[in-house]
């Protein structure tokens, strides 16, 4: 690790938490070059939802190289990314009856943010925008804007402009009824407060601690949004791509958002993509070439994104994300003690959940201390106190069970310790 030290950014996190020098990967497990195998619950914070090198994905994508397939096209058409539309639409549009153009920029998911926020400004003349508290929505400055953690956005250093953070539905002097007080106060015109040109919202809030949003309050958030002729912006970034047990995060909620922003897990493999969908109303309005970006039309990813509806639309292989998910949430229930302060919770929907135990440096002893035995979580939410578990939706049963036994184990000796 000497030389990642000597050369490479101060910049380095992930690493920290995990200092060992990783060799190999398949599935749900990690092997270092010193032989040892890790259980990943992390899984690229999200971006592999179907695990490492996965053998579907990897077969096409040596099929496309060696058949001299179009990896870099810009926004040039090529059958893969023919390939990719069609089987995103028929898979997961169509069905839902949801009627959005695909838009493809560069290849993540602040990318997508930006370009979205940019769309909402364009439609309305309007520049303001609402996002939430303990929201993250990426790390280029207007995305960062949108995002609440103190930390990210004081490394920017210019002012974060133009956004107003609202309170999340579990946060402090958030809930439905903040949302119906906001919506009356911008109905009054001596209220002093502007429409904003979007409302920007994760329905899981993942960085931020696993916060599930309620189908009325997100209602109540469109509402908002709809009546002051601002655009509803989804960020369904890692927790969409059927990390619920559905694709999206908001599926069955009768819910129609103007712009859904996807990225990480919808390139399936690991490589990169990003992608909006957006409301064909307010998707006229892009004039040809007016938003660009050099790396979107990723061969390889369209090949795996492809690939990855087969896992989609396997109602039996879904059925098992959810139940895989409740078995994580009910061992995560298990630690948490009868006599636990009330801030100790457990949050998540599906194969994404979350422990706070209210305790950031708790939390991080006890990352390094699985991670010493093997397991690969992340900390998140604020000053890190939520610990997070998000393994490849593909995991295999026996994989799961031992991850959440090391977890469980590490866990009730610190929670234990009070």
């Amino acid at each position: 690790m000497k030389l990642f030290e000597t050369w490479e950014s101060e910049i380095r996190a992930y690493c920290r938490k995990y200092p060992t020098v990783f060799a190999s990967a398949s599935n749900a497990r990690q092997t270092d070059e010193n032989g040892k195998s890790y259980i990943d619950f992390f899984a690229g914070a999200g971006v592999l939802n179907f695990g490492h090198n996965n053998e579907r994905m990897k077969r096409a994508m040596i099929e496309f190289l060696e058949s001299d397939g179009v990896a870099h096209s810009l926004d040039m058409y090529t059958t893969v990314k023919r390939r990719f539309i069609e089987r995103f639409a028929e898979t997961i549009l169509v069905p839902r009856k949801m009627n959005y153009k695909m838009q493809f920029m560069g290849p993540t998911g602040t990318n997508a943010v930006e370009a979205a926020l940019k769309l909402a400004r364009k439609v309305t003349g309007r520049p303001g925008i609402y996002a939430f508290s303990h929201g993250f929505h990426g790390m280029t400055l207007g995305a960062l804007a949108c995002t609440a953690n103190a930390y990210f956005r004081e490394a920017a250093g210019v002012p974060m402009e133009y956004v107003t953070h609202l309170p999340f539905e579990n946060g402090p002097g958030g809930g439905i009824d903040h949302i119906r007080e906001l919506q009356y106060a911008l109905a009054d015109s001596s209220s002093g407060l502007e429409k904003p040109a979007a409302v920007i919202v994760e329905p899981i809030q993942a960085e931020g601690g696993v916060n599930v949003a309620s189908r009325e309050w997100l209602r109540a958030v469109q509402e908002l949004a709809h009546e002051n002729r601002a655009l509803l912006i989804f960020d369904d970034i890692q927790a969409g791509c059927g990390r619920t047990g559905s694709y999206f995060s908001f599926d069955g909620m009768d819910l129609s958002p103007d712009i859904i922003c996807l990225a990480k897990g919808i390139g399936g493999y690991g490589t990169p993509l990003a992608m909006n969908l957006v409301n064909p109303e307010y998707d006229r309005h892009w004039q040809p070439g007016e938003h660009t970006g050099t790396f979107r039309g990723q061969g390889l990813s369209f090949v795996a994104g492809a690939e990855a509806m087969s896992y989609i639309e396997d109602e039996g292989f879904m059925q098992g994300v959810k139940e895989k998910g409740a078995v994580m949430q009910d061992r995560l229930n298990s630690l948490v003690p009868t006599d636990a302060k009330p801030d100790i919770a457990v949050r998540g929907k599906g194969m994404i959940q979350g422990l706070d135990v209210a305790d950031g440096e708790k939390a991080s002893i006890i990352t390094s201390e699985c991670f010493d035995r093997g397991l690969l979580i992340g900390p998140c939410g604020t000053g890190g106190r939520v610990l997070k578990l998000i393994p490849p939706l593909t995991i295999p049963e026996p994989d799961l069970v031992e991850g959440l036994d090391i977890f469980a184990d590490v866990v009730r000796r610190h929670l234990q310790k009070g």
